[in-house]
C-alpha cells in the first residue's frame, strides 16, 4: 500500500523495554503495521528489548545525564515539530501519566490539534490520569478515545469520569515459535514480572509456596525479573528458608522457554490491568494459578479449567492452590489441555481487527 494513502499513526512511550506495558506497546505497533498503517512511535527514553515495527524517534538518544530544564524543553521542541511535520492520524499514549502540569503541556502544546488515544494499563488509574481531576477531565474531554486494556478499567473509567469514552481492547498473545522442551527435566513453578512488592506483591508469593508441599517434593519456585525489591526478596526467601528452592533469575525477553517448562504459573499482584505473564503462560499450554486481585485475572481464567483463581491476600488459599495443582492430576491435565485453547480470543489477528475497528471509527464500544 503506498505511504500516501495509509493512515499514519503514532505511538508514544517511555520505552520498549523491561515491561509488560512497553511489550504490548511493541506488539501493538506490529500489529497496527501488519493492518496496513503506517505506524511511527516515539519514546523517551533509550532502552529497547521488544522487536517492533515502523518508524522508531528515539528522543533518549538525546537525554544525557544533566538534563536540565533547558535541554527537556529543547527536545521536545523538536518532538512537537515531529508531530507537525508528519501529520498523524492519531496519536496513541502509551505513557504512565501522574503529573498534572506535564499532561496540561502534552495536551495543550505538543498534542494540540491532533487526535489523542490514551491507552491506560492498571487498575491503578492514578498512574494513567492525574489525581488532579480537572486535567483528567481535560484529557479525557479533548481526547478521541481511552483505550482501557480490561473491561474492569474501561467501566471504571467511564464511572469514574461520566463519560462513555473509554473502550476495553484486551493485550493479545504473542506468536508462539517453537520451543524446546527442559531437556534437565527440572520441576518448577514460576512467576514473571517486575520485583516491586508494593505491586506484585511477591512476599504474598514466597510465604504461599513455603506453606505448600513444593519445597518438600522438590519442587522450585523461579521468579524472573528485576526490580527494586529483589535484595529485600532475596533475604525473605533467606528467612523463611527457602533459599534451596527459591531462584531468582535476571529479567529476559523472552520469557515464553521459562513459561513453556514450568509447572504452571502463579501471580499474586495487589492491582494489574491485564496481566501478561498469564496470557503467555496460557498460550504456551502452561496452566495459571493467580489471585483474584483488582482487573485482569478473573477476565483471563476460567476457575478449574485453564488454571485456577483465588481469594487474594490469603497465604493458606495460594499453598492449597499450589498443592492442588501438583496432587491433583485430573484437575492439573484438565488445565493445561485447555491453556492454548482457552486464549484463542485474544489472537494478534482478533486484537488488531479490534484497533483497526477503532482507528477507522467503526465503533463505539468494543467487549464493554
Amino acid at each position: 500500500m503506498p505511504t500516501e494513502n495509509r493512515m499514519k499513526v503514532c505511538l508514544v512511550a517511555i520505552s520498549l523495554g523491561k515491561g509488560g506495558a512497553e511489550r504490548s506497546t511493541a506488539l501493538l505497533s506490529q500489529m497496527l503495521d501488519k493492518k496496513g498503517y503506517d505506524v511511527h512511535i516515539v519514546i523517551l527514553n533509550n532502552l529497547i528489548d521488544y522487536p517492533y515495527a515502523g518508524k522508531l524517534f528515539n528522543l533518549g538518544e538525546i537525554k544525557d545525564e544533566n538534563d536540565s530544564l533547558a535541554k527537556r524543553v529543547k527536545r521536545f521542541k523538536k518532538l512537537r515539530a515531529y508531530f507537525k511535520e508528519e501529520n498523524f492520524d492519531y496519536i496513541i499514549d502509551n505513557r504512565t501519566r501522574v503529573s498534572a502540569g506535564k499532561e496540561w503541556y502534552y495536551l495543550n502544546y505538543l498534542y494540540k490539534g491532533f487526535r489523542i488515544i490514551y491507552v491506560i494499563r492498571s487498575a491503578n488509574l492514578d498512574q494513567y490520569l492525574p489525581k488532579e481531576k480537572w486535567i483528567s477531565q481535560q484529557m479525557i474531554k479533548k481526547s478521541h478515545k481511552i483505550v482501557g486494556v480490561s473491561k474492569h478499567i474501561a467501566k471504571e473509567i467511564n464511572s469514574r469520569f461520566s463519560t462513555d469514552k473509554a473502550i476495553a481492547i484486551y493485550n493479545p498473545v504473542m506468536e508462539i515459535s517453537t520451543i524446546e522442551n527442559n531437556i534437565n527435566d527440572e520441576k518448577y513453578i514460576i512467576f514473571v514480572g517486575r520485583l516491586k512488592d508494593s505491586v506484585k506483591n511477591i512476599s504474598l508469593l514466597l510465604e504461599g509456596y513455603g506453606q505448600s508441599e513444593l519445597p518438600q517434593k522438590n519442587i522450585r519456585l523461579k521468579i524472573l525479573g528485576n526490580g527494586e525489591d529483589r535484595d529485600k526478596l532475596i533475604q525473605k526467601a533467606k528467612t523463611l528458608r527457602l533459599s534451596d528452592t527459591v531462584e531468582f533469575v535476571s529479567f529476559k525477553p523472552d520469557v515464553n522457554p521459562y513459561l513453556k517448562n514450568a509447572l504452571f504459573t502463579v501471580l499474586t499482584s495487589r492491582y494489574e490491568g491485564f496481566p501478561r505473564a498469564l496470557v503467555e503462560s496460557l498460550a504456551v499450554g502452561t496452566p495459571v494459578v493467580s489471585v483474584d486481585c483488582v482487573s485482569g485475572p478473573n477476565e483471563i481464567i476460567v476457575n478449574e479449567k485453564n488454571g485456577l483463581l483465588i481469594e487474594n491476600f490469603n497465604v493458606e488459599a495460594l499453598a492449597e492452590a499450589m498443592n492442588r495443582m501438583v496432587l491433583d492430576k485430573e484437575l492439573y491435565e484438565r488445565c493445561k489441555n485447555n491453556s492454548v485453547e482457552s486464549i484463542a480470543h485474544l489472537s494478534i489477528e482478533n486484537i488488531a481487527e479490534d484497533w483497526d475497528k477503532l482507528l477507522k471509527n467503526e465503533i463505539s464500544s468494543i467487549n464493554l
